[in-house]
């Protein structure tokens, strides 16, 4: 293995030692080195001209970056809820105990370490899990032991048997985006047919909404980037779907990473943007090789670049960035943060964006599912477009399917399905619920299963998960709980210190403790966090535990205790250490002792 500081400084060099590029340089320096030491920090720091402290806070801040050594074999299981529903606790014990570690210890060779992590991405072949970034499907218990023998036989990583890094599409419906042949450039020359203006104009007719979820009106954007003061301009593609029970843009970049790509060629040449990022979430590290061949094979054939397609003055190419295991980077500007090389915290906005984004640029960011409906719309023309689906709500929704049903995968409809024919098409059966959007969107009952996947109902970024009647609800919002809690980023106060404490109240409450003074608190911290949280992860942290308390509440009644309250620290206890260290055992020195 080479030298650390030659390690670092090659990274530097490919970086021309941007600190915009920070995130990247730590990324690629940790996949040689294992982590980033805190010499390594201070090298980077040196050649990139920052103080050491800001490496060290990016450090720290993404889950998939270590400031303390791990294991060669870096093992990180799927923590999300249908994961668990498929048994994936049972398998990573077993793996433990095969391996001897507890969680998260290295072993003593410092060969192998194994740990949980949030949604992997791939619900529809659960359970999943992580080996150095690059993911394990539909684990067994077999699949477990084989994967301890490759561990213990010390076998490299591009030598284990392809089959374990087997990864799906699973489409199992296909409409406009889907179920369309695409001729690569065709998006683009209908494009420059169409002129910039009249590109935007189709936009408009469209009626094409954001497809992550907020909805908001494509053009809009576009149009407002366009007019934003300033000769430099940015597009760059939310490709960080972070959102538990979401795999859909997944399969986009898997195997229509053309129509992404184009998509975001025909945002540059409405917006006069020259330069495209693509901000690729850290658990697809695995997609980022294929995705940069199809950026130079386009490349090649003038789909990017200068010229494109042969039209003089329409110049764009695109970068690919990956992250690093951050949810709340799926928020607009705390990925743009994260594109800078920083620790990726929400902005304070105004200034928005379409006027000040990536590096104070005006910038449109879209959603991968948006982008590739934009081709649709250069190809069809925006009335045809808007045709589909409802009126609030035009053309079709591509559905990430998981949970109890027997054909989990990726399902496109025009917008306005009723949920109910969407478990009919699964082979969902006997279902209690379905988690739309996330832990962050709303639970349905039977009684809500004809309401329709659109804006103007039951709008979604894409998550539709299925739990059976044999599911306890109160475990799946206590899952999104710990999910919240984990991902808050810690810059404003009501998330950072209202998600901890909604966890340790579900906590309290699944260990036999918890009273109604505890659920009172609940939905009192679930509207607190609502109303005064700077960013959605806060805002919508508290709507499982609402949700499921309002429609399944047996689930929590059996769980609470009859009197009021239970405390769940014993304060006198805890002060024990203090009286030894002065020397007192009186009454005065006890709580609740009278005075």
């Amino acid at each position: 293995m080479s030298d650390a500081s030659d390690i670092v400084t090659r990274a530097l060099e490919r970086r021309r030692a941007d600190p915009t590029q920070l995130l990247q340089i730590l990324r690629e320096i940790q996949e040689e080195l294992g982590w980033v030491s805190p010499e390594t920090a201070r090298s980077v720091a040196v050649g990139l001209g920052i103080p050491t402290t800001q490496v060290e806070s990016v450090v720290q801040f993404y889950a998939f970056l270590y400031d303390q050594p791990r294991g060669r074999y870096r093992i990180l299981f799927s923590d999300n809820i249908t994961d668990r529903m498929l048994g994936s606790l049972t398998l990573f014990e077993s793996m433990l105990k095969r391996l001897k570690l507890r969680r998260a210890e290295v072993s003593a060779d410092g060969a192998v370490s194994v740990d949980l992590t949030s949604c992997t991405g791939m619900c529809d072949q659960g359970p999943a899990l992580l080996v150095n970034n690059r993911p394990v499907t539909r684990l067994t218990a077999r699949r477990v032991d084989e994967i301890c023998e490759l561990v213990r036989g010390a076998i490299p990583l591009a030598e284990w048997p392809a089959a374990l890094f087997r990864v799906e599409d699973n489409i199992r419906r296909a409409d406009v985006l889907l179920g369309s042949r695409y001729e690569p450039g065709s998006g683009l020359r209908a494009a420059i047919a169409l002129g910039r203006q009249g590109m935007l104009d189709e936009m408009k007719r469209s009626n094409l909404r954001g497809r992550g979820g907020a909805g908001f009106a494509t053009s809009v954007k576009w149009e407002s980037c366009r007019n934003a003061a300033g000769a430099e301009r940015y597009v760059v593609c939310n490709a960080d779907e972070g959102e538990p029970g979401t795999f859909k843009d997944r399969v986009l970049l898997a195997s229509f990473a053309e129509r992404v790509f184009e998509g975001m060629a025909i945002a540059g040449f409405a917006v006069g943007a020259a330069h495209g990022l693509l901000y690729l979430r850290g658990e697809y590290r695995y997609l980022l090789e294929p995705l940069e061949t199809r950026l130079e094979a386009m490349r090649r054939d003038r789909r990017l670049g200068a010229s494109i397609c042969g039209a003089q003055g329409f110049d764009f190419d695109i970068a690919i960035h990956l992250g690093a295991g951050a949810y709340i980077c799926g928020e607009e500007s705390a990925l743009i943060e994260s594109l800078e090389g920083k620790a990726g915290k929400p902005r304070i906005r105004p200034p928005f964006p379409v006027t000040a984004g990536y590096l104070g640029k005006p910038t449109v960011v879209n959603n991968v599912e948006t982008l590739a409906s934009a081709t649709a719309v250069a190809l069809q023309g925006g009335r045809v477009f808007a045709g589909q689906g409802t009126r609030h709500s035009a053309g079709t929704k591509i559905l990430s399917v998981s949970g109890d049903c027997a054909r989990p995968g990726i399902y496109e409809y025009p917008f306005g399905v009723r949920a109910e024919q969407v478990l009919k098409d699964c082979g969902a059966t006997d279902v209690a619920a379905v988690q739309v959007s996330g832990p962050s969107g709303v639970c349905l009952t039977p009684d809500e299963f004809r309401r329709h996947i659109a804006f103007e109902d039951v709008p979604t970024a894409g998550a539709f998960m299925v739990f059976g009647m044999e599911r306890d609800l109160f475990e799946v919002a206590r899952n999104f709980a710990h999910f919240f809690a984990h991902e808050s980023c810690g810059f404003c106060t009501p998330c950072r210190v209202g998600t901890t404490l909604i966890r340790d109240a579900l906590d309290k409450i699944a260990d036999g403790r918890g009273s109604h003074y505890e659920i009172n608190e609940l939905m009192r911290l679930a509207e607190l966090l609502r109303r005064t949280s700077h960013c959605g992860l806060g805002q919508t942290a508290g709507n499982p535990v609402r949700d499921t308390w309002l429609k399944f509440r047996p689930a929590y009644e059996r769980r609470l205790i009859r009197g009021e309250f239970d405390p769940a620290v014993d304060l006198d206890a805890a002060l024990t250490r203090a009286r030894e260290i002065a020397g007192r055992d009186d009454a005065g020195a006890h709580i609740g002792a009278e005075a």
